[in-house]
């Protein structure tokens, strides 16, 4: 996994708010998120812009997740961003541009949280988790609308949190994920299986209290 970190030495980049990302206002090479990289890495400041609109909105989102404080998650989307700036040319091609700037994002939440108490992300806290079979908590996820799900997913544990967004979140594939987490593909699809089951629980309890 590429690991570009730089210093905070270059301009704030901020997302467009003209919906540019996806009306043409680049080209097909230019849109190409390696090809915004490559200009990135010669000082491209309207590539860095075009970049931050096509993953500006996501990379917030699955920080967001992880560390529930909006403001915070700006700042490590800021921080993330700069390092995009500052180690663009690093970028080999080895995953998807998405992945890397998720992972990206991700050693900069751990570098923010370092010694505080909240868990950005405890492989132990995963590996063990037992996989149960269908019940009531499968029913409840298979039958949730889309903001019963949101809002539980918020009352998760950030592991449970994390991996989720990165999946059904964050477009990224099983292979991106496990890339981004540094774990086997097979690690992923099991503690996937314990976040759903425990996101499914938390949407039977708000059924059966309604």
């Amino acid at each position: 996994m590429n690991d570009p970190h730089g210093d905070a030495g270059a301009a704030t980049f901020t997302a467009s708010h003209d919906g540019a990302s996806h009306d043409g206002a680049c080209d097909e090479s230019a849109c190409d998120d390696a090809a915004l990289l490559g200009r990135i890495g010669q000082g491209d400041e309207d590539a860095m812009a075009a970049f931050y609109r096509e993953h500006g909105r996501v990379v917030l989102g699955q920080v967001l997740l992880v560390v529930g404080e909006r403001v915070l998650a700006e700042e490590i989307v800021q921080d993330t961003m700069l390092a995009v700036w500052r180690g663009a040319g690093s970028f080999r091609g080895e995953s998807s541009v998405r992945s890397w700037v998720i992972a990206i994002a991700r050693r900069q939440t751990r570098d923010r949280l370092r010694g505080r108490r909240l868990r950005v992300v405890d492989d132990a806290y995963l590996a063990d988790q037992p996989s149960s079979g269908p019940g009531p908590e499968v029913t409840a996820l298979d039958r949730a609308e889309l903001a019963e799900v949101t809002g539980a997913i918020r009352e998760l544990a950030p592991p449970h949190r994390e991996l989720l967004g990165l999946v059904f979140g964050s477009g990224l594939s099983l292979p991106d994920v496990a890339g981004v987490l540094e774990i086997p593909v097979g690690t992923v699809k099991s503690r996937l299986t314990a976040a759903r089951t425990a996101l499914g629980r938390v949407l039977n309890e708000k059924g059966q209290n309604r």
